[in-house]
């Protein structure tokens, strides 16, 4: 008997489509690619923290904004049924 508990796959695909984790994942990436510019310009690993840190200081709201705006010109960005008004 194993102490550790599997959660179901429909469960785990439901998270993986989510638009919050999909929110997540695009922001992570972009909080990579800081950390890589940085540890580039000072010629050193600025490590996790310090680029998620320096990225959320710097560019976090602008790069929201942007990504509202760019939902909200998307036609069904947000889906179908939301878009439905009755």
């Amino acid at each position: 008997m194993t102490s550790s508990v599997q959660e179901p796959a429909t469960s785990r695909e439901f998270v993986k489509q989510s638009s919050l984790y999909q929110e997540f994942l695009a922001e992570r990436e972009e909080i990579l690619k800081h950390k890589w510019l940085e540890s580039e310009r000072l010629g050193y690993d600025v490590g996790f923290e310090r680029a998620l840190l320096d990225w959320i200081r710097k560019h976090r709201e602008s790069w929201r904004a942007a990504r509202r705006q760019h939902a909200s010109a998307t036609p069904f960005a947000t889906g179908p049924a939301e878009k439905h008004s009755g």
